[in-house]
């Protein structure tokens, strides 16, 4: 018999927040999934961006619960996000997938942004890759390009550590090196065993849902930015604060505004993802077989 599904109440704040998707709850969470999934010793945990879902079907044994069936998950409303966590065999290793997040421009605070990576850290997940869609600001880009995620910009506004510190994290988390230097390494390596080569840089995150103006990729340009999206960082911050090693892919679907001429919209945006589902789901397969 499934469990009943939880219901899902916004916070009212960061602080509520903080409180409501800490350590605590992302342990309520993980007991209440770990039965359930048969999660045992995960090698690596994935989140999987808009478009990028389809690498859950290349999972053996894969067992799932509906993310409504999460405590403290509410369900994914944006298209190209299944919303479901996934647990079985990638490569010979055992994984755990987020088919779908939780993004800040559909009204949630940073802290549930950034809850389900607690909860795959309480599932025993030493490691977390993340794969997002982004644009292009880089003029060099193509749609299509796979691009290893060397840093971040965070500029959301938000940050999903505001609040009591909870239990286990640290108050200050160095971020020098979010991105580890050594899982950057074997996503490279990963890339060239499979044949394909991949781009490097710096992803910007912002709030959205707008897309951004030419003014504000001009500006992201001169930043320093390579590519620029609306999730990742959240989940990258709280991922270093509990000692997690960190990696993250973007999919280029798109020039960002002002680079091309074309109008963007989402469902190129899922297109191009699911044009570029075929290496990326390669890469991800090489890189996971490369962990320790």
């Amino acid at each position: 018999m499934s469990a009943p599904a939880p219901t899902y109440v916004p916070a009212a704040s960061d602080v509520e927040a903080a409180a409501r998707y800490g350590a605590d709850a992302a342990r309520r969470a993980a007991d209440a999934v770990r039965d359930r999934l048969g999660v045992r010793a995960p090698a690596c945990a994935i989140v999987l961006g808009s478009g990028l879902g389809a690498l859950a079907d290349d999972v053996a044994d894969a067992r799932r619960v509906p993310y409504a069936e999460v405590p403290g998950f509410p369900e994914t409303t944006v298209v190209g996000h299944a919303g479901s966590l996934v647990a079985g065999t990638l490569a010979g290793r055992e994984v755990l997938l987020l088919a779908g997040r939780f993004h800040l421009y559909e009204g949630h605070p940073a802290a549930l942004a950034a809850f389900p990576a607690r909860v795959v850290h309480a599932l025993g997940a030493p490691v977390l890759l993340l794969s997002n869609a982004a644009g292009g600001v880089r003029r060099t880009f193509a749609p299509g390009d796979l691009m290893v995620i060397s840093d971040h910009l965070n500029l959301t506004g938000r940050n999903p550590l505001v609040g009591p510190q909870q239990p286990g994290d640290q108050r200050f988390p160095d971020l020098t090196a979010a991105y580890d230097p050594g899982l950057r390494r074997q996503l490279r390596e990963a890339a060239a065993a499979t044949g394909q080569a991949v781009q490097e840089g710096v992803y910007a995150g912002l709030l959205g849902p707008t897309y951004e103006t030419p003014a504000e990729v001009r500006m992201l340009e001169r930043l320093g930015a390579d590519a620029v999206g609306m999730s990742t960082v959240p989940e990258a911050i709280v991922a270093r604060a509990v000692g997690m090693r960190v990696a993250g892919v973007s999919c280029i679907t798109n020039p960002a505004a002002g680079i091309a001429h074309e109008a963007l919209d989402h469902a190129e945006v899922l297109e191009v993802g699911r044009q570029a589902a075929g290496r990326f789901r390669a890469l991800v397969t090489a890189f996971v077989g490369k962990l320790e």
